[in-house]
C-alpha cells in the first residue's frame, strides 16, 4: 500500500537540489508503514540514493538519511544486505559520522550473524578491516557495535580462520597500538571469542593476544592492572576458560599477587578484582575448593571487611554476601570459628552506624550469611542481631528486598530463628509473635492495602 507513496518521493528526492524537507516526508511514510510493508515497498527501490547523500557536511540531512536507513534496512534480509549493498555499507564504515558508522556496523552485525551473510563477509577482507579499525574510533558505542560483529562473525569455523589465520590478525594487534583503552577494547573481543567453546578459546590462545593479556596482570601501570584483572575474571566464566586460566597457572599467579598487595600502597585500585575474581571462581566451581587452595583469599575479605576502607570493604561484603548464598560457602566461612564471628560482629556494628550505602550492603551481606540454620539456630547469632539496629524490622519489612532470591533467604532465616529454644528469651515477645505472623503468611505475602469509601462523606 505504502510502495507507491515511498517510491515516488524517492523520485521526488532524486530531482530536488535540496531534498531535506522530501527526506522528512520520506522519513515520516517509511516510519510509518510497518515492517513487511516496507519488505515490498524497498524490494526495487532506489535506496543508493539515499546512501548517496550521506556524502554531505549537513548534519540534519545525515541524522533523517541514517532514520531511513535504519527502518528500511532492518526490512530486508541479511543477505539481501551482503550482496546488494556491500560497497554502500563499505563507505558507511568510513564515513565521518559516528551515526553512520553505527548505521553500517549494526546492518553487518545482522550479515555476521546469517550463515550465507557471513560467506559474502568473508570474500571481502576489506570489509572486515574497516570493521576491525572501528574499534579504535573513540565513541565507545561504535566500539561495541564493531566488537560485536566480529564476535557474530567468530561464531563460525571460516570466521575464526579468517580473524585468526589471515592478514587480519595484524590488523587487530595494529589496532592495538592505538593506546591502552583500544588494546583492551581488542581483549575485550577476545575474551568474548574465548568464552564460546574450547574450540574458540583455542584460536585467541594460538594468536598470543590471550598470553599478551595475561602478562598485564603484573604490568608497572596498577590501571591497567586492574583492567586486566576484570578481563581475567571474564575469561574465568566458562568451564574451558577457567581450565585455561588454572593450566597457565594464573589462578596462582593472582593469589600470590593477593599476598604481594599488603606491601604495594597502590594495592586498593586493583585488590577488589582480584577478590572479586576469587569471588566468582568459588561461585562456580565449589566454595570450599577454592577457600582451602587458596586460604589467603578469604584472609583478605575478612580483612577488607573489619578495616574500613571505602574502596575494599564494600566488596568484601559483597563477596561475603556471595559465599553466604550456598550452604557449602557458609560452612566454609563457619569453619574459620572466631575470625568469622569477630566479621560478623563488625559487620553488625557497620550496619547500626556506617554510611548509609555500606548499611545496606552490610544488612544484605547479614542476611545472606545469617539463613544457615546451624547460624540462626545459634544464640550469639541471635543476639547479634538484635544488637543491630533495623535488623529485625529490615527481616520482617516485606516492601524490601523484593526480589525473589531475597524473599526466600529471609523466609528461610525466619524459619531458622523460630526453630530455636532461645528465641522468645533474646527477640521478646512481641517480636517472636510477628516471625510466626511472617512465617504463617509465606515468603510471597503482599500487605493488601485497603481502602474504604464513605457514601455521603463529604
Amino acid at each position: 500500500m505504502m510502495a507507491a507513496p515511498i517510491e515516488s518521493l524517492l523520485n521526488e528526492i532524486c530531482e530536488s537540489e535540496d531534498p531535506i524537507e522530501e527526506l522528512k516526508s520520506l522519513r515520516t511514510a517509511v516510519l510509518a508503514t510497518p515492517v513487511s510493508g516496507l519488505r515490498q515497498a524497498v524490494s526495487g527501490a532506489r535506496l543508493e540514493i539515499i546512501f548517496g547523500l550521506l556524502n554531505t557536511n549537513d548534519k540534519e540531512q545525515i541524522e533523517v538519511c541514517v532514520e531511513i536507513l535504519s527502518r528500511v534496512l532492518q526490512a530486508l534480509e541479511p543477505i539481501q544486505l551482503a550482496q546488494n549493498y556491500k560497497t554502500a555499507l563499505q563507505s558507511g564504515l568510513n564515513h565521518p559520522n559516528d551515526s553512520v558508522k553505527l548505521l553500517a556496523l549494526t546492518q553487518m552485525g545482522r550479515v555476521a550473524g546469517h550463515a550465507d551473510g557471513v560467506t559474502q563477509m568473508l570474500n571481502s577482507a576489506e570489509i572486515l578491516r574497516d570493521v576491525i579499525q572501528c574499534i579504535s574510533v573513540e565513541r565507545i558505542a561504535v566500539a561495541k557495535e564493531a566488537i560485536a560483529a566480529l564476535s557474530k562473525l567468530s561464531n563460525t569455523k571460516a570466521g575464526l580462520d579468517a580473524l585468526f589465520r589471515s592478514d587480519l590478525l595484524n590488523k587487530l594487534k595494529d589496532v592495538m597500538l592505538t593506546n591502552d583503552i583500544i588494546r583492551y577494547r581488542v581483549y575485550e573481543l577476545i575474551v568474548e571469542v574465548s568464552t564460546v567453546s574450547p574450540v574458540s578459546l583455542g584460536y585467541c590462545a594460538n594468536s598470543g593476544l590471550i598470553s599478551q593479556m595475561l602478562e598485564e596482570l603484573t604490568g608497572d601501570d596498577v590501571l591497567v592492572r586492574a583492567t586486566a584483572i576484570e578481563m581475567v575474571t571474564s575469561l574465568a566464566q566458562s568451564q574451558h576458560g577457567r581450565q585455561y586460566l588454572a593450566q597457565q597457572g594464573i589462578i596462582d599467579k593472582i593469589s600470590n599477587m593477593i599476598i604481594a598487595a599488603e606491601s604495594d600502597p597502590f594495592s586498593s585500585l586493583y585488590l577488589p578484582g582480584l577478590v572479586k575474581f576469587f569471588g566468582s571462581l568459588a561461585i562456580m566451581d565449589s566454595p570450599q575448593q577454592v577457600c582451602e587452595k587458596y586460604p589467603v583469599f578469604l584472609e583478605v575479605v575478612f580483612s577488607m571487611a573489619i578495616n574500613l576502607d571505602p574502596t575494599l570493604t564494600p566488596v568484601a561484603l559483597d563477596t561475603l554476601g556471595v559465599l553466604g548464598r550456598t550452604v557449602e560457602g557458609k560452612q566454609v566461612l563457619q569453619k574459620t570459628g572466631e575470625k568469622f564471628t569477630s566479621v560478623l560482629k563488625r559487620m553488625s556494628k557497620v550496619a547500626a552506624d556506617g554510611a548509609t550505602e555500606l548499611r545496606v550492603r552490610c544488612l544484605e551481606a547479614l542476611a545472606q550469611l545469617l539463613t544457615l540454620p546451624a547460624i540462626g539456630c545459634q544464640s550469639w547469632a541471635q543476639q547479634l542481631m538484635m544488637d543491630t539496629p533495623g535488623f529485625v524490622e529490615w527481616v520482617m519489612d516485606r516492601s524490601v528486598g523484593t526480589g525473589k532470591e531475597a524473599k526466600d533467604c529471609k523466609f528461610e532465616l525466619v524459619g531458622a530463628l523460630l526453630s530455636s529454644s532461645s528465641i522468645q528469651e533474646i527477640f521478646g515477645a512481641h517480636n517472636y509473635l510477628k516471625l510466626k505472623t511472617y512465617l504463617n503468611e509465606g515468603p510471597y505475602y503482599v500487605n493488601a492495602v485497603s481502602s474504604v469509601t464513605t457514601e455521603g462523606a463529604d
